[in-house]
C-alpha cells in the first residue's frame, strides 16, 4: 500500500528485501521496477521486515527510498558463530542475507560456539543490534551442532515444550485404550478385512497413508486411500495443537527429521503400522479400469495394514508378478497409470526432479551422494494420493456451498504463470527453435509438456526445464480457490500428511464436519487465512533448512577434493559469473567472472549467457563444462570453481 506525504513524497509499506552486502529492495507495484534502499538508509531494517519507506530521489533513473519505520520484524531470533570485533563479543549470523552482526549483551560462551541469539534492540544511532544469547548450542563446525543450527535459525526447535511433552505422556497412557474403545463405538467403516498396505521409504519411520483394494464383481475395483486420523487425538485449543500449528511442518534434514508432532503420535500411535489396528480418514472410490470414478465415499474408518512394503519391495512384486499382493499392485499400478495420463492429458505439466539422498556415517560424515531412484511405485502413491487431494477439494467445496460457507478450508493452489514471464520464455524458446504457444501471456500445460517431451535427451534439455521451471509460480495454501495450474485441478488440497503438514489436519477437521452433519464453529473459520499465510511461510523455512542441510553435506563431501577436475553442467548465468551443477554429486557452485578466461565477458541476460568480447566464447545455460575445484568453504555452504584448463 502506499500514500502521498507531506511535500508530495510517497510513503509505502510492505516487506523489505535485503542483499547481503546490505542493499535494500521494495516493491512498489506490479511493472514498476523496485525501489533501491541503500545501506546507509535502510534504519534497523532486517531483511524480511515489515517496513514502511519514503521515496528519497532518483539514482541512476531508479527510485530509491528510505526506511522510516519497521512495522513488524520477520525475525527476533538468529542463529550464529560468536567471534570478537573491537573487543566485543558479537554474532555473525548463518542468515546469509543478514547484512549485520549482532553486539552480545549479558552472558555467553566462548567465541567459536553456534549459539541462539534473540534480537532486543537497535537504536537509531547505535551503529549494530543488540541481542542476547538464548542457547548455546555447541562448537561450529560439529555435525550435531550444524544440524540443530540448521532448525533453529529457520524456527524450528527440535525440542517441544513442557506442556506438549505433558499432554505427550497422557496420550501415551491413554492412546491404546482410546482407540479400542473408538472401535468399540461402530460407527467407523471398517477396512480390517481388506487387503491394505503401505508402501513408503526405507528409513520412514511414520507411515501416514495406506492403500486397500478390492476387487469388485463387476470388473471395478474399490481403493480406499487411508489416511492416519491425527484430529482424533490432537483436538483444538490443546497444547500439542497450538505447537503444530506454529511449526505446521515437519522438517526433513540429512540425518533426522523434526517432527510437528510428539513421537508417540507421528510414530506410534497415528502411525499406520503393519498387523496394528489404527483409526483412519479415508477416500473411498469404485474405480474402472481406466481410472474413471464412478463412486466416491468419505468418512471416518479403522484398517489393519497387512503389509508394510518399502518402494524398493513393492518395485520388486509389481516386476517380478511374484510375492505379497502382487496382482494387487499390479492393478493399482495399471489404474494408476490410466490416471496419470488423463491428468497430463488435461494440462498437468510433468517435471521429473530429481532428489539427490547423502549417506552418513555414524559420525555424520558424508561417505556417499546418489540420486534416488524413481520407481513405478512411486508413482503409483503419487498418483492415487493426488486423486485423494482433489477429490476431498471438490468435496469439501461442494459442502461449504450448500452451507452457504465460504473460505471455510485451505486450497493448495497453484496460479497461473505471470504473463511477463510467459512472453520472456516463449522468446527464449523461439531462439532454441521451439515454437510454444502464447495467448495474451497464457500458456497451455499440454504446450510446454509437448516442448519438455521434445527437449529429452538432448543437450539443452537442463535449459529449457530450468527456464520452464523459472516461469512458474510458487503453490501456497490460501482459502481462496485459484486451482492448481501445474496438477491442472480446478480444485486442489493437502488431505495425505496430517503428521507432517497441519494443513493436512485442518481439512481432516473440516471434512469431519461435513461428513457427519456438523456445523463447523465460527472460531475455526475465524483467522483461517492467517493460518495458511503462515503454513506457506512454515513451508518456505522448512525447504530452506532442508536444502541447506544437503548442501552443507555435499560442500564437506567435495571439501578434500580440492584442486580436482569435475564434469558439471552450467545451472545459472548472472552478470557476476556461472553457476554450476557438478554431476556427480549434484553440487552447486560458481565459477567468477574473472575466473572464465582472458577476455572480457558480457551478460547476455536474453539468452541466458555469456559471451566473451574478444574471443566470443559463450557460456550458456545447460551447457556441459569441465571445472576445478578451487574452495570449499562448510560453514557458509559454497563451493567456488574454476574452469579447467581442459574445458
Amino acid at each position: 500500500m502506499h500514500t502521498l506525504a507531506k511535500g508530495g513524497k510517497r510513503h509505502y509499506e510492505g516487506i523489505i528485501t535485503i542483499t547481503r552486502s546490505g542493499t535494500g529492495f521494495f516493491s512498489i507495484g506490479e511493472n514498476k521496477e523496485d525501489m533501491v534502499i541503500p545501506r546507509e538508509s535502510l534504519g534497523t531494517a532486517f531483511p524480511g521486515d515489515t517496513v514502511r519507506v519514503v521515496e528519497d530521489g532518483f539514482v541512476r533513473g531508479r527510485i530509491n527510498g528510505k526506511v522510516i519505520s519497521v512495522l513488524k520484524r520477520a525475525h527476533d531470533t538468529f542463529v550464529g558463530t560468536l567471534s570478537v570485533e573491537n573487543e566485543r563479543a558479537v554474532l555473525i549470523p548463518d542468515m546469509k542475507r543478514m547484512y549485520t552482526s549482532f553486539i552480545i549483551s549479558g552472558e555467553h560462551p566462548d567465541t567459536g560456539h553456534k549459539v541462539l541469539v534473540r534480537f532486543t534492540h537497535w537504536g537509531a544511532h547505535e551503529e549494530l543490534p543488540t541481542a542476547t544469547v538464548e542457547e548455546d548450542i555447541g562448537i561450529a563446525g560439529v555435525h550435531e551442532t550444524e544440524m540443530r543450527a540448521l532448525a533453529l535459525g529457520e524456527g524450528f526447535n527440535p525440542s517441544f515444550p513442557a506442556k506438549v511433552t505433558q499432554e505427550a505422556l497422557n496420550i501415551e497412557k491413554e492412546g491404546g485404550a482410546r482407540i479400542v474403545a473408538e472401535i468399540a463405538r461402530g460407527t467407523r467403516r471398517d477396512f480390517r478385512d481388506t487387503t491394505t498396505f503401505t508402501i513408503d521409504p526405507v528409513d520412514a519411520k511414520d507411515f501416514d497413508d495406506a492403500l486397500s483394494v478390492k476387487m469388485l464383481p463387476d470388473g471395478k475395483v474399490e481403493v480406499g486411500i487411508h489416511i492416519a486420523d491425527v484430529s482424533f487425538f490432537v483436538t483444538d485449543g490443546t497444547a500439542i495443537d497450538t505447537e503444530a500449528r506454529s511449526r505446521s511442518t515437519s522438517v526433513y534434514l540429512v540425518d533426522r527429521t523434526i517432527p510437528m508432532l510428539p513421537e508417540i503420535l507421528s510414530n506410534d500411535l497415528c502411525s499406520l503400522k503393519q498387523n496394528e489396528d489404527r483409526l483412519t480418514m479415508s477416500a473411498v472410490f469404485v474405480l474402472d479400469a481406466h481410472g474413471n470414478v464412478h463412486e466416491r465415499w468419505f468418512g471416518e474408518t479403522i484398517i489393519n495394514s497387512n503389509r508394510r512394503f518399502t518402494y524398493e519391495d513393492a518395485q520388486k512384486s509389481l516386476e517380478s508378478g511374484q510375492g505379497d499382493f502382487a496382482e494387487e499392485l499390479k492393478t493399482l499400478n495399471s489404474i494408476a497409470k490410466n490416471i496419470r495420463i488423463a491428468r497430463v492429458a488435461s494440462g498437468a505439466i510433468e517435471f521429473d526432479t530429481a532428489e539427490v539422498k547423502i549417506e552418513l556415517d555414524n559420525a555424520g560424515k558424508p561417505i556417499a551422494i546418489h540420486l534416488k531412484e524413481r520407481y513405478d511405485t512411486n508413482l503409483l502413491i503419487e498418483d492415487f494420493m493426488l486423486l485423494a487431494n482433489t477429490e476431498v477439494a471438490q468435496k469439501l467445496t461442494n459442502e461449504a456451498k450448500k452451507r452457504g460457507l465460504s473460505h471455510s478450508f485451505m486450497y493448495r493452489v497453484h496460479d497461473a504463470p505471470d504473463p511477463d514471464r510467459i512472453e520472456n520464455l516463449s522468446l527464449f524458446l523461439r531462439v532454441l527453435g521451439y515454437h510454444l504457444e502464447v495467448h495474451a501471456g497464457k500458456v497451455k500445460g499440454t504446450d510446454l509438456n509437448a516442448i519438455i517431451e521434445k527437449s529429452k535427451g538432448i543437450p539443452k534439455e537442463y535449459l529449457i526445464k530450468t527456464a520452464i521451471l523459472r516461469s512458474m509460480a510458487k503453490a501456497v495454501y490460501t482459502t481462496k480457490n485459484i486451482g492448481h495450474y501445474g496438477l491442472a485441478f480446478t480444485s486442489y488440497t493437502h488431505f495425505t500428511s496430517p503428521i507432517r503438514r497441519y494443513p493436512d489436519m485442518l481439512v481432516h477437521r473440516a471434512l469431519k464436519h461435513y461428513t457427519q452433519d456438523t456445523l463447523i464453529p465460527q472460531k475455526d473459520l475465524d483467522g483461517l487465512e492467517e493460518v495458511a499465510t503462515h503454513s506457506s511461510e512454515r513451508e518456505v523455512a522448512a525447504s530452506h533448512a532442508e536444502r541447506d542441510s544437503i548442501k552443507m553435506k555435499q560442500v564437506e563431501f567435495l571439501a578434500p577434493h580440492v584442486g580436482d577436475e569435475f564434469d558439471a553442467v552450467i545451472s545459472g548465468v548472472t552478470e557476476r559469473g556461472i553457476y554450476i551443477e557438478e554431476n556427480t554429486t549434484h553440487a552447486d557452485g560458481m565459477v567468477r567472472i574473472t575466473l572464465l578466461g582472458d577476455d572480457y565477458f558480457e551478460y547476455d541476460s536474453a539468452h541466458y549467457r555469456l559471451v566473451g568480447q574478444r574471443t566470443k566464447k559463450t557460456y550458456t545455460l545447460g551447457d556441459p563444462i569441465r571445472v576445478k575445484l578451487i574452495a570449499a568453504r562448510v560453514a557458509e555452504k559454497e563451493l567456488d570453481f574454476s574452469v579447467a584448463s581442459s574445458s
